[in-house]
């Protein structure tokens, strides 16, 4: 089911590219058409993984992925449709699409673990999808500005400066994703704590959440995230650290993140799972 929105978003992308190739607005509402398509078919797949298996599909990591990707879409055309500015998107689509490949060729299987049945669980894992959805958006913004930033300083004013937002507009838009992002991350440590609190309590020999503890590599790197992109959001109001350091830090923030979501999901097997 999920090859299907793969495609659209494949071919959104590739209008994206033109779009900001050529600056042809046609070409740019049809980006946006043909992704909005395919959020529509993503939400239609989730809705049938959650009635299949009688939850929202996150306990498996292939199937959160899918879900995360879901999200970060919504989220982009949330920021395009709101601002107008579709330049962002041939840098976000490629994101969604290399991600979206994982659970593609690699489907796995959702089980449901006893100790994931509570409504604590539930608003943990969709604060911390909702949180690293508004964190990738930072991340590019954060490229994207650096990118702009380069050819003012070589006083080169050519392709991307023609074709990208101001290095304000940027900088205020990379702000507010790092603040909404760090809102849920914050919500999503916070109920997580009280969730596995109350597991081990109902399932004390429970190996998954005896793993639960800082040296957790999944916890330890949210945990992390959560303390630079606190430093990042004090800085700025502190320390000026606005422009170029605040798109560093985005940008630094955002691959902690996909180290967590990814390498660590998959090949570490000392970190909680409960697929």
């Amino acid at each position: 089911m999920n090859l299907l929105p793969l495609v659209l978003y494949a071919a959104a992308g590739v209008l994206y590219a033109i779009h900001f190739a050529r600056r042809q607005p046609s070409m740019g509402r049809a980006a946006t058409t043909v992704l909005l398509l395919a959020a529509v078919t993503h939400t239609f797949v989730v809705g049938m993984q959650t009635m299949e298996v009688r939850h929202v599909p996150f306990s498996n990591p292939s199937r959160a992925i899918s879900s995360f990707v879901w999200l970060l879409t919504l989220s982009y055309l949330y920021l395009e449709l709101t601002t107008d500015e579709r330049a962002m998107g041939v840098f976000i689509l490629p994101m969604v699409i290399g991600l979206q490949t994982i659970p593609v060729l690699y489907p796995g299987m959702e089980t449901m673990d006893p100790v994931l049945d509570s409504a604590w669980y539930w608003v943990h894992v969709v604060s911390v999808l909702f949180a690293y959805a508004s964190f990738a958006l930072a991340g590019v913004l954060g490229v994207t500005y650096m990118l702009q930033f380069k050819e003012i300083k070589k006083k080169q004013l050519g392709y991307f400066y023609e074709r990208l937002p101001s290095l304000q507009v940027l900088d205020v838009m990379n702000s507010r994703a790092v603040a909404i992002g760090w809102i849920f991350l914050t919500i999503a440590l916070a109920v997580g704590f009280v969730w596995s609190s109350q597991a081990r309590s109902i399932a004390p020999d429970n190996s998954n959440l005896q793993r639960m503890a800082l040296n957790d590599p999944k916890i330890f790197f949210a945990t992390l995230s959560w303390a630079l992109y606190s430093f990042a959001l004090l800085s700025r109001r502190t320390m000026g650290w606005t422009g170029r350091r605040s798109a560093w830090l985005s940008a630094l923030g955002f691959a902690i993140i996909l180290l967590n979501f990814l390498p660590v999901s998959y090949f570490v097997t000392t970190s909680h799972t409960f697929e």
